[in-house]
């Protein structure tokens, strides 16, 4: 076999063995073309034909490349080693190919006793080139600061591919937001882009997220903010190559004598005046209920009910208080809208099944679902169940898995790509968790519906209160073809909003809150559920990359948002790293804690209050968080107002400072700080063995909140407890607050 697919996986960071690199080939850029083969071929040749004749290029042998994903062990390691274990191929460059060829080339090989016994298709390409362009070919107002003459635009001659343009910057001016950003605060002298993905851990250092937005604040000097109106890939160099300039290179689709190709708008003010201008045109948060702001807890290893019961009569015996639990591993891992080890007829036709449909065993893993619901909603506290949005295919799906593949190609809702010969089939995921599963186009309201109708009894019935909307990263590819019409280069960044959306609206048509706890996501999640930063492993690095995710993230309009305490991978945390973790998220809109599965081993990974502390054997532990979770419970009454505030004004609840004090320099030398509603600032201790810290307080009267002395604006130090996170209140507020803390 030789295999060549021009565009690849669709993998974002990464050239697959196969593809065309670049997928668009550059004049005065050199074009690799490669092929997969199986072992039998051992010679591979390509035919190359520009009009002026076929020429005929040797390949060269190249090791398989594996898709740019490096795991360190977890639920994607074994994906990875298939990925390693498969065969090689052949690939050839070719320089000096000129702006406007029109050529065509195939590829053709075997073995050396029949060296031509395998060929591909012809493939058509088209070479581009760069060229200067009028400034209306980008749609820019006058705040967006568009630096005359510096349009550019990829042109094959036919379609305009890509736009290339500068912003000012003044000097000083500092850079915010993009999304969920987890290395720094100031993106100034960076470079980044705007593509959803499963950076499966180390998003600091890879610099690559689940949730980005081609939006930024841009603070300092005259006080704007831009947003690219585009759900195509964008990149940014932002300050890098050049000091002066912002310079934004998109994606686009057009007809070569376009113009107004890409709109870019511009926001004047302050932060809250830029961000409250950015949600008028991409959609507000809504307010969510009380609970979503008290203490979350899950664990992938808690997949019975015996264990989920268990762990909730923890917390209670150790005065924990809990507002809500997620179950990850509850379902049938193979449908994710049955319970595991119930019994039923599977529906044929794939229709939504209801409570009836189905009888529990007493010796199964969830002998009375509807009973467990009823007595934690009797304890005040709520449920939330992970879903994943495909259809598991491998291992080869049967029983009412088949059938729901079957109705969903049937119903004519999943997301398609072309075939070899051209014509559409289901789209099979790319990624590297469950591979090759089928994946509904939640960005069709009938496709949404259909596809939540089938949990809909979870809710109408179970009394479910929210759902865990994981995975939302799995569309790769630009050829992909979605129901409105659009591509995947335009629809798939839009996926994990929709994907959030029909869930809320799911829980919406039963009355409910529309509860949804998502890690995936782009423009427009604004106004859909709570987010959590995504895999990280248990170390001070990542509790610092968390925190940048969540300031710039919440910068972007992102209210409810929380990570996994601590770290959910790897080794537990110490305990001096849990309560400091555990202590910060006390002051974010989401606390709450989550373990990766570790197959049941001992000593257990769980990252329960009581499992770190046995493991750790500190005896500060467990008193830390019960003291941590009782101030939560007493801070949600002015989490919740200063919520409605914060939607109100179009403004974030946990805010980094520079919202508030736009032109104090001195905040930026501490970043990892936050205004927390109107009156909290929070100055969280992330190093190691640190025994005092020093706050950086703007201007102003402020009440430490644990001691209630009176402090000024600028450097405060003092000791440092593990369970207690520097806190500050405005002298004003601190009559109405003192009580919440003790005081």
């Amino acid at each position: 076999m030789i295999r060549h697919r021009p565009s690849g996986s669709g993998h974002p960071y990464s050239v697959d063995t196969e593809q065309r690199d670049p997928v668009d080939p550059v004049a005065g850029s050199p074009l690799t073309l490669g092929v997969r083969v199986t072992p039998d071929v051992d010679q591979v040749t390509m035919h190359w034909d520009d009009g002026d004749g076929v020429t005929t290029h040797a390949l060269t042998r190249t090791q398989r490349r594996s898709r740019g994903q490096t795991v360190d062990g977890g639920h994607l390691a074994s994906a990875q080693a298939r990925v390693a274990r498969a065969a090689g191929g052949f690939s050839v460059t070719l320089d000096g190919l000129a702006a406007g060829t029109h050529a065509r080339y195939r590829f053709v090989g075997g073995p050396d006793s029949a060296p031509e016994s395998q060929r591909t298709r012809w493939f058509a390409v088209r070479v581009a080139g760069w060229r200067a362009a009028a400034d209306d070919t980008v749609a820019a107002d006058q705040a967006v600061g568009l630096v005359p003459g510096s349009v550019e635009v990829l042109d094959d001659g036919e379609r305009l591919l890509r736009v290339r343009f500068a912003l000012a910057l003044a000097d000083g001016e500092k850079v915010a937001g993009f999304g969920e950003r987890f290395d720094a605060l100031d993106h100034r002298g960076a470079s980044l882009d705007s593509v959803v993905f499963e950076q499966y851990k180390s998003q600091g250092a890879e610099r690559k997220t689940y949730l980005p937005m081609p939006f930024a604040h841009v603070v300092g000097g005259r006080g704007w903010g831009f947003h690219v109106r585009a759900s195509r890939r964008v990149w940014f160099d932002v300050g890098q190559t050049r000091g002066d300039r912002l310079v934004i290179e998109a994606e686009v689709d057009a007809q070569s004598t376009a113009s107004g190709v890409l709109s870019v708008v511009g926001y004047e003010g302050d932060p809250h005046a830029v961000l409250d201008a950015f949600l008028a045109e991409v959609g507000r948060p809504e307010q969510l209920p009380d609970w979503v702001l008290r203490l979350w807890a899950s664990g992938n290893e808690w997949n019975t009910q015996t264990e989920v019961m268990r762990q909730v009569d923890l917390h209670r015996e150790h005065d924990i208080p809990v507002g809500s639990v997620v179950i990850e591993a509850w379902s049938d891992e193979s449908t994710f809208h049955v319970w595991r080890d119930a019994q039923y007829t599977p529906r044929e036709d794939g229709a939504p099944m209801r409570l009836a449909d189905f009888t529990f065993p007493a010796d199964g893993a969830w002998p009375d679902p509807k009973g467990m619901v009823d007595e934690l909603h009797a304890r005040d506290v709520r449920l939330l169940l992970w879903q994943i949005p495909l259809i598991k295919m491998r291992p080869h799906p049967r029983g009412q898995t088949r059938h729901d593949a079957d109705a969903a190609v049937r119903e004519g809702v999943l997301i398609r790509e072309p075939g070899p010969d051209g014509r559409l089939r289901p789209y099979r995921n790319r990624g590297w968790w469950f591979p090759l599963g089928l994946m509904p186009d939640l960005t069709d309201e009938r496709a949404a519906e259909w596809w939540t109708n089938k949990r809909r009894y979870l809710v109408d019935e179970l009394g479910i209160d929210g759902f865990k909307t994981d995975g939302g990263e799995h569309a790769w590819g630009r050829e992909l073809a979605y129901l409105d019409g659009r591509r995947g280069d335009e629809a798939n960044n839009t996926f994990p909003v929709a994907y959030a959306k029909a869930y809320g609206d799911l829980l919406r048509r039963a009355g409910k809150a529309p509860v949804t706890f998502s890690r995936a996501g782009f423009t427009g999640s604004q106004s859909h559920g709570a987010f959590w930063a995504g895999d990280e492993n248990s170390t001070w690095e990542a509790f610092r990359w968390s925190l940048f995710a969540g300031l710039n993230a919440t910068a972007s309009g992102i209210l409810y948002w929380g990570w996994d305490v601590a770290g959910f991978s790897g080794e537990i945390p110490t305990a001096e790293l849990y309560l400091r973790s555990m202590a910060a998220a006390t002051f974010v809109p989401i606390m709450q804690y989550h373990s990766e599965f570790n197959h049941h081993r001992t000593p257990s990974r769980d990252r329960t209050p009581w499992n770190i502390a046995e493991r750790t054997g500190d005896d500060r532990v467990l008193p830390g968080v019960r003291r941590l979770v009782h101030l939560r419970e007493r801070l949600v009454p002015y989490l919740s107002a200063e919520s409605a505030w914060a939607i109100g004004q179009g403004t974030s609840l946990m805010r980094p400072l520079f919202f508030d004090w736009p032109d104090d320099e001195a905040l930026w030398a501490h970043p990892l700080q936050w205004m927390l509603g109107r009156d909290i600032l929070v100055s969280p201790v992330t190093d190691e063995g640190a025994t005092t810290h020093t706050a950086t307080l703007p201007a102003g009267d402020w009440v430490h909140a644990f001691t209630g002395e009176r402090v000024g604006g600028g450097a405060d130090t003092r000791a440092v407890p593990w369970d207690e996170v520097p806190v500050y209140v405005r002298a004003e507020a601190w009559p109405a607050l003192a009580e919440v803390f003790g005081s």
